[in-house]
């Protein structure tokens, strides 16, 4: 039998030796545990050597604030909020909408929750309110814990028997309960029963880049004993002060604002910005003496453009994930602060399964190889195995710790992590050594004259030209080719949308691609359509491609290849 201490003991005595870390870990048995209670508050918060080391330390820019807490006063804060949240009738398997920003009630309620049984909704205070009744509708939530400058999106939504707590109100509000509280409550608390493994414990809603929203549920064992893996991915270490930069309702705050370091016994470290200031936070992580670094390739974009040698870091883990980063970015971190950004690779609905691990070669542009405790397969549409296909994971006994327990229905059936694999929808390349290279969604890898195109890939060009912020590959109908490479572009501010920028940008990318995978269209727009956690909407540009709708508001400046007659010295039909 394997426990969970064991387990991360063997990962963080092998680090560095992926080798050995991946022949020899086993995930801890599913028998009952309470990560909350049998982990945070037995271990961390009695162990003389972590217990009043900082668990959670936020720096709000704004004011100048400081805020930490140790392990031994979050655990006791939690525990008050359980009996608070118990107080209000909720029980075991009722449902909590979590309503906040990085404020310390929302790492209180999370633990609370876990200790009670109660299954958390984590949402993103952007939610508009239809996507909140939907959350509500669907979530079949009982209760909420919300700030003030929420209350008015419940207006209407007919949620009357709502629980609803309110953090940090500066005044009564009507219908709501003021969650300060919960100060009033016992400093001990006692569980109702045992936590099983398959008790559910998270319910999260996916961006939704091509439909509606599906419910991904995860266990008590899924993200407090999956994240083990990316514990080992990040590179993380008891003492460390690690910081990841994402907002509270998405997977990967979870992931690496949670779990993650709070599984390797290190210090949980947010700052929070009125607007994002990449000077200001570069400052902040070496005052702070932050350790550990985790960035979406976005804010490792904006880093390097400001003298990163200038900034004295003590960073030994430098880690992005969300999407693979550019090399020029990877390139300017290492010359400024010797570190290479390691990327990982992830969904809602798993852990980190697969990443270039501390110690281990990196290869620029690859997410690395399947982490420990993932039986990684790249399979075709029928299941067999190949070099480029889709992200597959084989279940039965090879089943990881980290994956949901399964995309919830309305009627609360699950689905969609049973049988004997289970199919990520995203598609990747493997070399020889077994390192991944991301291609794509595999609805959004499309085919021109029969060659598969990767839009990632052709992103990924038209990002290193200089005058290029953001771009969206998508096919647009063709006669000949069924489709052809076209490019919606956001330039830098101040750029022009003329066809000297257009020229600019084809050029580029003649010089850069080959024939068949050339862009033969750009539209250069104003914004682009994305999902409410920023993740570009492609399937929205494809509808407009398709339909031929010159009259939407997303629309631009279009060139297509043929209107640069200089550009037909390189063309090529091939």
């Amino acid at each position: 039998m394997t426990t969970f201490q064991e387990a991360r003991a063997f990962l963080l005595k092998h680090r560095t030796d992926y080798d050995k870390a991946v022949a020899g870990f086993r995930w801890p048995d599913a028998a009952p545990f309470n990560w909350a209670l049998d982990w945070f508050d037995a271990e961390l918060a009695r162990d003389p050597q972590s217990r009043d080391r900082p668990a959670l330390w936020i720096v709000d820019a704004g004011n100048h604030r400081e805020t930490k807490l140790s392990f031994a006063a979050l655990s006791r804060r939690s525990n008050q909020v359980a009996n608070f949240l118990r107080a209000q009738g909720l029980k075991r398997g009722d449902h909590l909408l979590l309503l906040l920003g990085n404020v310390v009630p929302l790492w209180e309620t999370m633990l609370a929750a876990m200790k009670l049984g109660v299954v958390v909704i984590p949402a993103t205070t952007l939610l508009t309110p239809d996507e909140l009744r939907d959350r509500l509708d669907r979530g079949r939530a009982r209760a909420v814990v919300s700030t003030p400058d929420q209350i008015g999106k419940f207006a209407g939504l007919g949620a009357e028997k709502l629980v609803r707590m309110v953090v940090n109100a500066s005044s009564p509000q009507e219908g709501w309960l003021p969650f300060e509280t919960s100060a009033d409550f016992p400093e001990t608390f006692t569980p109702d029963g045992p936590t099983q493994a398959n008790d559910p414990m998270l319910l999260y809603f996916t961006s939704g880049t091509t439909a509606k929203p599906k419910l991904v549920r995860h266990s008590q064992r899924s993200y407090p004993v999956g994240h083990l893996s990316t514990m080992y991915w990040l590179g993380l270490q008891p003492g460390d002060v690690h910081l990841n930069i994402s907002s509270p309702g998405w997977a990967k705050h979870a992931w690496s604002c949670f779990f993650a370091p709070w599984n390797a016994g290190a210090t949980v470290f947010v700052v929070n910005q009125p607007r994002f200031d990449a000077k200001g936070l570069l400052a902040t992580i070496g005052r702070c003496g932050v350790t550990t670094l985790c960035a979406p390739p976005t804010v490792w974009r904006l880093f390097i453009q400001e003298r990163l040698a200038d900034f004295k870091v003590r960073l030994r883990e430098a880690c992005g994930a969300g999407e693979p980063l550019n090399p020029e970015v990877i390139d300017q971190v290492r010359a400024a602060w010797g570190l290479t950004i390691r990327d990982g690779y992830g969904q809602t609905e798993t852990a980190a399964l697969a990443g270039n691990s501390p110690g281990q070669k990196v290869k620029v542009g690859s997410m690395g190889r399947p982490l420990p405790g993932y039986r990684v397969e790249v399979t075709d549409a029928d299941g067999n195995a190949t070099r480029e296909g889709e992200i597959t994971l084989r279940l039965g006994i090879d089943r990881p710790a980290g994956l949901m327990q399964g995309y919830q229905s309305d009627d609360g059936k699950l689905s969609g992590a049973d049988g004997d694999f289970y199919r990520s929808g995203d598609v990747v390349f493997v070399d020889e050594d077994g390192y991944f290279t991301f291609v794509g969604r595999s609805d959004d890898v499309f085919k021109s004259s029969d060659y598969r195109i990767s839009p990632f890939e052709l992103e990924s060009v038209l990002l290193e030209h200089e005058l290029v912020a953001e771009a969206a590959v998508v096919p647009s109908p063709d006669p000949i080719r069924l489709a052809i490479p076209k490019a919606y572009v956001l330039l830098v501010a101040g750029t022009d949308r003329s066809a000297d920028t257009a020229r600019s940008i084809f050029l580029h990318l003649h010089e850069r691609l080959a024939p068949f995978k050339r862009i033969r269209r750009i539209e250069l727009v104003t914004e682009l359509p994305k999902t409410i956690s920023g993740k570009i909407r492609r399937v929205q540009l494809r509808r407009l491609e398709h339909d031929n709708n010159r009259g939407d508001s997303l629309r631009g400046a279009e060139f297509r290849e043929e209107d640069f007659p200089e550009l037909q010295k390189t063309k090529s039909d091939h």
